[in-house]
């Protein structure tokens, strides 16, 4: 499988802490990857580095082929983010809020109008794209995130604790959507504490701890779910905090 993402000697340091610490990772394109890991691991900053959003102290890290440092803007083109904060407009429709973005991304006018009613078809919010973003149940603004950050149709997908907020019906809404994006081979990275969503959905699973990457398997060498929980628990030992722990 090509890489998508190549990552070597990455480390990351905020004053005196130690975020990330000497990561090498590569992740091929149209793999679904999760990352467990205990509150303070690492997960987030390494997500932060893959986006450009912050730069690594050492290390070197390719998307597409392209280093993060040389051209970030370029990079940011191919990326479409989401997390608990989904970063729309309360007081605008949601169609509004998708032409928003559409401009932010640099789509040429004349697909907007075309490309927005797409993707709000897709994420089964085509009847309510007149109705305020305020409007929408915690589920609704989660699939019009989604939708946000597909509009530009990027290669890779980066969520970051998406699950956060959502009831049974609205995660299983959320699961759909993001299942059929795998249809585009779409490279799909996923942080989250419910391991067990993550199992059913993703090909590969990562746990970090201390910022580092401490075990990276695919679902078909790991077996079951059980197995993962296992083998999570045996690496978190007395360090993991309860949170850490709670949705196990």
């Amino acid at each position: 499988m090509d890489s998508i993402i190549s990552i070597n000697g990455l480390s990351k340091i905020f004053g005196h802490r130690r975020a990330l610490n000497n990561i090498n990772l590569e992740i091929g394109k149209g793999e679904f990857v999760a990352i467990f890991g205990p509150n303070g691991a690492g997960k987030t900053t390494l997500l932060k580095v893959m986006s450009t959003i912050i730069e690594p102290t050492r290390g070197t890290v390719l998307i597409n082929s392209i280093e993060s440092k040389k051209d970030p803007s370029k990079i940011r083109g191919m990326i479409g983010a989401i997390s608990h904060e989904t970063y729309l407009y309360d007081e605008l429709t949601a169609r509004e809020n998708l032409v928003f973005f559409s401009r932010m991304y640099g789509i040429g006018k004349n697909e907007i109008d075309e490309r927005v009613e797409d993707i709000l078809k897709s994420v089964d919010l085509f009847q309510r794209a007149d109705d305020r973003t305020a409007s929408f149940s915690r589920g609704m603004k989660q699939r019009l995130s989604i939708a946000r950050a597909m509009l530009h149709h990027p290669s890779i997908l980066l969520m970051d604790e998406p699950y956060t907020g959502l009831d049974q019906h609205a995660a299983e809404n959320f699961e759909r959507v993001l299942m059929n994006t795998g249809n585009s081979g779409m490279t799909r990275i996923m942080i989250t504490h419910n391991i067990e969503r993550a199992f059913e959905l993703c090909d590969r699973m990562l746990i970090m701890d201390r910022g580092e990457i401490r075990f990276d398997r695919s679902k078909k060498d790991i077996g079951t779910v059980e197995n993962l929980k296992e083998k999570y628990l045996s690496i978190m030992a007395k360090d993991t905090d309860a949170e850490g722990l709670s949705n196990l």
